[in-house]
Parts: structure tokens; C-alpha cells; sequence
């Protein structure tokens, strides 16, 4: 027993001991090893300074640089450290009046923000700032903080591309609050889409500041500083050339170019015009030029290649003609005799313009012959297997489906519009089911009535015609820091091969005799459709979608130019330019007074031209 005692007040002395060892070391530590901080805490006071990552980089398809970093200083102030300040030479170096700088320190200094750090000016050039540092022991309570905003290196592809700006309480919220008042994220386009990859991961600093906010050391040898993490690069599928010349056709003009490869679904060009630069939006002019971007009447600002949507005209009767060949309704030698009337109950119809009756369905392609397609697709919804023709009509909405018509398509971009093919249920809303015919809708036959379709769906639809029956999900970006980003679907449209290359035929036809002959490349083979889209509230839209060559295609185009006329008029021969620059690198000399005629055509009104040319980067 007496043993037992013995050991537990060994023990428990032992306890004793090992805790006065600890209690010592510790204040040996603190009187001893930490008096070196001890004079400094006396005089000085930490800061943690925010280490902002460089944002990831942004290249073309042939790695080019499209958008890089730049440095700008933002002036904060801690307006109780503020004392015996030269307010003259302050307010010289950053062009301030006397009243103006009062009215900021009025600001900084109620009692909310009298003994924390304010920002005072805002994205301070580089020169600028460089005199600030030289005078700063006179400006006691100021100091700046290192940022970066973007830069563009080409004064196009602004939709895409997008801008950066200072984030607001959603953007703070949809970070899962990664971002802080004052820090700068993604606005739209590509920057704000890929944000996450693009930001990076901020690291921090500590350093001991006297009281002119100057740094004197870092705080604790640097052991609890971290550094930060760069964003991602991406790479995206796009050709700044091919882009730039195509915001060149379409200046002075209201539309938008849209190419694609087909094999891959890449996005060579996608451009709308009205367009701006980019650096317009970068800055502290960005709030300014924003608001007269916004205040224009020609809306730079939308995005019309994927947000615009059009009746697609005469460009959707391929979309007719491979449904009813697929089910049956007709066969590739399918005639009929054009005599310009096509009589349905209560009206009759007329065709646009004189032509040869079509022999097969590659003339009524060529020909764009109207009764041709009524009776086809009049064929489709009453000639086959189907109860009736909602039965009938529903498996035609199932195959535009496949082609990526009435639904988006998912681009990697913002705001993308869906289009219009109504469904079965639309008309059975509008008429009653069982109570309307294929003539009651025989305008859709003929890319007309309720059918709506975005510059991009175009572009793609005519992508999956020249693939010869599917697509690829048409994609912006294609590799993310050299790691190829989400393999892009493939997408069948459940029609067998041999109706598209009548299809193809029929498009080369178009180019070489039929409306758009005089878009002929020399040496390039190029088939297409043009199409006028009926616009209610002036002279009709320009629509061309085709594909080059016809055989093993590298590029599917999609043009629209408003209030332009007929499709051959002014989208064919953009269409034609985009197709041999990116397939020839360059335009023939014989083409030459051609490619002029549409650089120089201006269909804008001088009112309209002026808003435009208010804005200078």
C-alpha cells in the first residue's frame, strides 16, 4: 500500500515539474526570444496585404495572345492615420481640385470607416503611382494597392472574349464568397463563363507598416505568407483573323457571321455587328463607356449571333427536303411543275420568281422553288404510316430536333436563345387537336410562320449538312492550361447519308447557276442557300448559310445581314469571302473590286454611324 502512495506522488510531482518547464519556456519566450518584435509592435503595426493571382491568359486556335494582364494601382487611405498631409502636392499628382479631395475624405472618414483602410482613387496608372511612392513620407495614412485589369491585343471578338469588372453582392454570393468587396471577376463572354479556371487562388502577405503605411519587414520572417496560384490559360477554337475580317465585312452594317469546322463543331469566327473594342470595357473609363455601349440604338452591346432570331427563309428548305426523303414522302427524283400558283383551301399561293419546274430535289434546291417544297412537305404530313397529322407532324418536330433547331445548343456562352419549332402541342392549343392540316402550317415548310432560328443554329444546321447527318456541339474553348476541356457531344440526326449528299448537290447548284452564282469561289468548291427573312418593320433580312468544299468540308458558315435584301445580295458574298480567306488565306485579285464593294457598302444611317464613333478606347 505504503509502495502505491509512493508512486502516485511520483508521479503527480513529475506532472508539476514538466508544467513549471512549460510556463517557463514560454516566458522565456516571450521576454527573450520575441523582444526583437517587441520595439517594432511598440512603433509599427501588422498588415495583411492581399497577393492578387495573375489571371489566367487567353489564345487563339493558332496560339496567339487574345487577352493578357496589366498592373494598376488603386490608392487606399486609413483616414485616422492621416496627419501634417501636403494636400496641394497630392492633388497635383492625381489632378484632383482642392474640393474634390474634401469631398472624398468626407466620405473615408465617418465614423464606419475612420480606422480602417478605404479605397480613395481608383486603378492609378503606372506612372502615376511611380510619383506617389516618390512623395509618399508626405502623404501620411495613404498607400497603394497592386491589381491587375485586362488588356486585349486585338480591337475585336468583344462578345466572346468578354470583360472583367468589379464585383457586386451577387457576384460575391455566386462565388460562395471567394470574392471580397473591391476584387475584380468576370463580367461576361468567356471571362465570366470560365471565371473559376480564369481567377486563380489569391495568397497573403503580412509585413510590419510604420505609420505612414509605408512597409519596414516582414512580419514573422514570412513564415505564415503565402504566395498565389496564376489562373488557368485557355485556349479557344477561335481564328482572330478570320474574326477581325469578318467584323470588317460587317462594318457599317446590322447582322452576324457565325463558322464553324464541321468535323470538330470549333467555332472559327463568331462575330455581330454592331461590334466594339474590347478595351473599352477595361479601366476606369469602363463604367462610362458601358452606359453610352448601352444608350446606343444600334445595341452593340447584344450578342445577335446567339441571341438574335430570325425566320430562316429559303436557308431551311434543305431542313424539308432530307424529312420527307427520309420517311419516304418523296424520293430524290421527286418533280413537280411550278406554274407560280399552289392552291390550298380558301387561298392560293404564289411562287417567287419564274423558274424551270424542278426535275428532282437538287433543282428545287437550286430553283428555291416554293410550290416544290409546300407540296413536300404537304407529302410528309399526309402520306405515310401516321394516324393523323399530329402523328405525322410530330415526328417532323423530332427530327429538326436532332438537328439542333428549337432548343440551344449549348455553346459555351452566355445568353444563348433557344430559337422557335413549335411543337404538336402549340397548334393543338391554337386549333384544336385533330382540327388543323399540313396546309393550315405550310408556311413552315419554307423556314416561315412561328419558325425562329439564331445565326448559330444556322451556321450548325448547315455544319450537319455538309458532315453528311450529324453535328458536334458547337465550343468556344479547347484546351484549358494545355488539358483538352470536355470532349463536345456528336449528335445524329437520324437521316441516312445518301439524302444528304443529294442535299450537297443541290446547295453547289445554288452557288454555280442558281441565286448565288455570283459568290463563286475561284478554285474552292462552295454550296450553300440564300434566304430572305420577312421583316415586319422594314426591308427584309439577308440570310446565306453554305459550306466549302463540298466534298470533305472544312468550314460551315452562317451569315445574316438586316435590312439588306435578298440573301444574295449581301450575306452570299460575305459568306463567299469568309470561306476562301480562311480556306485560301487570301482573296483573288480577280475578286478584289468584289471584296471592296462589300467593305465600303454602308448600311447604317449617318445618325446612327455617329453614336457608334462616339467612343474612342
Amino acid at each position: 500500500m505504503k509502495d502505491r502512495f509512493k508512486r502516485r506522488a511520483y508521479v503527480l510531482g513529475s506532472l508539476i515539474v514538466i508544467l513549471a518547464l512549460i510556463f517557463l519556456g514560454k516566458l522565456f519566450s516571450i521576454q527573450v526570444l520575441d523582444s526583437k518584435y517587441q520595439d517594432i509592435a511598440q512603433r509599427m503595426a501588422v498588415k495583411q496585404i492581399k497577393l492578387y493571382p495573375n489571371r489566367g491568359l487567353i489564345f487563339d486556335r493558332n496560339n496567339e495572345l487574345l487577352v493578357y494582364n496589366q498592373a494598376i494601382y488603386d490608392i487606399m487611405v486609413v483616414p485616422r492615420q492621416v496627419e501634417n498631409l501636403d494636400t496641394a502636392l497630392f492633388c497635383e499628382i492625381f489632378d484632383l481640385t482642392p474640393v474634390n479631395f474634401e469631398k472624398k475624405m468626407a466620405v473615408v472618414s465617418k465614423d464606419l470607416f475612420y480606422y480602417s483602410p478605404s479605397e480613395f482613387i481608383k486603378q492609378v496608372p503606372a506612372e502615376t503611382y511611380a510619383l506617389f511612392l516618390e512623395h509618399s513620407y508626405k502623404f501620411s495614412g495613404f498607400y497603394g494597392e497592386t491589381r491587375t485589369i485586362r488588356n486585349y491585343t486585338h480591337s475585336c471578338a468583344a462578345h466572346i472574349l468578354g470583360d472583367v469588372g468589379e464585383v457586386d453582392s451577387s457576384d460575391i454570393k455566386n462565388s460562395d464568397f471567394y470574392y471580397q468587396p473591391r476584387d475584380y471577376a468576370g463580367k461576361s463572354g468567356l471571362e465570366k463563363l470560365y471565371d473559376d479556371e480564369l481567377r486563380g487562388a489569391r495568397g497573403y502577405k503580412y509585413v510590419f507598416i510604420d505609420k505612414y503605411n509605408k512597409q519596414q519587414g516582414s512580419f514573422d520572417e514570412g513564415r505564415k505568407d503565402s504566395i498565389p496560384s496564376q489562373g488557368a490559360n485557355l485556349e479557344t477554337t477561335l481564328d482572330i483573323k478570320l474574326q477581325a475580317y469578318g467584323e470588317r465585312l460587317l462594318q457599317n452594317k446590322v447582322g452576324s457571321i457565325v463558322a464553324i469546322e464541321p468535323s470538330t463543331g470549333e467555332v472559327l469566327a463568331l462575330v455581330s455587328s454592331p461590334n466594339f473594342d474590347p478595351n473599352l470595357l477595361c479601366g476606369s473609363e469602363r463604367g462610362k463607356n458601358y452606359t453610352v455601349l448601352a444608350k446606343d440604338p444600334l445595341k452593340p452591346l447584344f450578342n445577335r449571333a446567339v441571341m438574335a432570331q430570325y425566320p430562316p427563309g429559303s436557308t431551311f428548305k434543305p431542313v424539308t427536303a432530307a424529312i420527307a426523303m427520309q420517311e419516304g414522302a418523296i424520293n430524290p427524283d421527286f418533280s413537280y411543275h411550278c406554274n407560280t400558283l399552289f392552291s390550298i383551301p380558301g387561298r392560293t399561293l404564289h411562287c417567287s420568281h419564274h423558274h424551270p419546274s424542278a426535275q428532282n430535289v437538287q433543282q428545287g434546291i437550286q430553283h428555291s422553288c416554293n410550290p416544290y417544297f409546300w407540296q413536300t412537305f404537304k407529302n410528309t404530313l399526309e402520306i405515310g404510316t401516321y394516324n393523323n397529322t399530329g402523328e405525322s407532324y410530330a415526328k417532323w418536330h423530332e427530327y429538326t430536333q436532332k438537328m439542333g433547331l428549337g432548343h440551344t445548343l449549348g455553346i459555351d456562352m452566355l445568353s444563348e436563345k433557344p430559337g422557335n419549332i413549335p411543337a404538336p402541342a402549340y397548334y393543338n392549343d391554337l386549333y384544336g387537336a385533330g382540327r388543323w392540316r399540313a396546309v393550315t402550317i405550310i408556311s413552315l415548310a419554307i423556314g416561315q410562320g412561328e419558325i425562329l432560328i439564331t445565326p448559330l443554329q444556322l451556321a450548325n444546321l448547315y455544319a450537319t449538312l455538309a458532315n453528311r447527318g450529324y453535328y458536334i456541339t458547337p465550343h468556344l474553348v479547347k484546351r484549358i492550361n494545355g488539358r483538352d476541356n470536355e470532349k463536345p457531344e456528336r449528335h445524329e440526326t437520324g437521316i441516312d447519308k445518301q439524302y444528304y449528299d443529294v442535299i450537297a448537290e443541290g446547295l453547289q447548284l445554288v452557288v454555280e447557276e442558281g441565286t448565288g452564282r455570283r459568290s463563286k469561289i475561284p478554285n474552292l468548291t462552295f454550296g450553300g442557300k440564300t434566304g430572305t427573312a420577312q421583316n415586319p418593320h422594314g426591308e427584309d433580312h439577308s440570310i446565306f448559310a453554305g459550306f466549302s468544299p463540298i466534298v470533305n468540308p472544312k468550314i460551315a458558315i452562317a451569315v445574316v445581314v438586316e435590312n439588306a435584301g435578298g440573301g444574295s445580295k449581301y450575306a452570299a458574298p460575305i459568306a463567299s469571302l469568309i470561306a476562301e480567306m480562311y480556306l485560301h488565306d487570301t482573296i483573288a485579285k480577280s475578286r478584289f473590286y468584289f471584296e471592296k464593294t462589300i467593305l465600303d457598302a454602308n448600311l447604317t444611317s449617318p445618325e446612327e454611324e455617329l453614336m457608334v464613333e462616339t467612343i474612342a478606347p
